[in-house]
């Protein structure tokens, strides 16, 4: 690459992270924002009593199941390990390519849209996004018939129409910061229902239905019922979904009682001993040593990025 375009380049990404950097307060005067809007609703009569009204949760069938059986505990682990890897391979690929936006400048980027934009050869990046991809799915089938064969699916779907006020007073009471009772051992509250419904019964398809039509087999479906560019930004919006509910989940596992919520997760016991915390920091270890050996693979990927644009 030439020197001045290396140079414009350094200077776009020096542009790029210092628009990033206004977020960081930006982010933090809103959140200081929201709590303040919530502390004064709380304060209002009609507010209090619709919470005294809908506390949280909503009633479970008497068969519900209660607990976290073993076999949801390597689901759980499974599930984050593909998806860390999944992001991140999906994320490489994304930043080497503008075609994932609708922007005008992203338009006048990408020119027009090919109509078959990769041939039988596919790169190291998307192999290994795509075999991710397979062992991800793999593992959610499993996770579908153990949901659906044990009941676990009744604590995961909305079924009385009350779960939707139970997640707005749970929404004001995690706003205010004082927060509500946690009782996931049991049943979840409205507001993680409606997160964990969406993820796993509407994201997740999604993600696979996406991905399908992003795919080089993808390419050739001439009757889909989504264009490939469509298909993309979807498929990016969800990875930033999952991203965003895995960031927001872990923050509430450990403001929320760790060494409990941990135990639910990684143990299958409703205590606060210390044991499923270390099953936790040992999943942790694996999936970092997992992510810094995808290293030399991300970087061969880059490489054949700038290769391809130089030429």
């Amino acid at each position: 690459m030439p020197g001045w375009k290396r140079e414009t380049q350094i200077n776009k990404n020096k542009s790029t992270w210092f628009k990033l950097l206004w977020m960081v307060p930006a982010g933090l005067v809103l959140l200081a924002l929201m709590v303040l809007v919530a502390r004064f609703l709380r304060e209002l009569p009609a507010v209090q009593s619709f919470m005294q009204q809908y506390p949280g949760t909503s009633a479970l069938p008497g068969n519900a199941p209660v607990g976290f059986p073993a076999w949801l505990g390597w689901q759980h682990f499974l599930n984050f390990f593909f998806l860390l890897l999944i992001i991140r391979s999906g994320w490489v690929i994304h930043a080497g390519s503008a075609r994932g936006f609708w922007t005008p400048r992203a338009r006048r980027a990408r020119g027009p849209f090919p109509a078959r934009e990769q041939g039988a050869r596919l790169s190291l990046g998307i192999w290994w996004h795509l075999s991710l991809d397979v062992l991800w799915i793999v593992n959610g089938l499993v996770f579908f018939v153990l949901l659906f064969a044990t009941g676990q699916w009744m604590r995961l779907v909305p079924l009385r129409w009350d779960v939707f006020p139970n997640a707005i007073s749970v929404a004001i009471q995690y706003a205010s910061l004082e927060w509500p009772l946690e009782s996931g051992w049991v049943n979840y509250n409205g507001l993680q229902l409606i997160a964990y419904f969406m993820t796993v019964f509407i994201a997740a398809p999604l993600a696979l239905i996406t991905g399908l039509r992003t795919s080089p087999a993808g390419l050739r479906i001439t009757r889909f019922p989504i264009s490939v560019p469509v298909a993309r930004k979807l498929h990016f919006y969800v990875m930033v979904w999952f991203a965003a509910f895995t960031f927001v989940h872990v923050v509430l596992v450990f403001a929320t009682g760790a060494l409990n919520n941990l135990n639910h997760m990684y143990a299958g016991r409703n205590d606060d001993n210390w044991v499923g915390f270390w099953i936790f920091a040992l999943s942790m270890v694996i999936a970092i040593v997992a992510w810094i050996a995808a290293t030399p693979f991300t970087i061969r990927f880059l490489a054949s990025l700038s290769g391809k644009v130089t030429r």
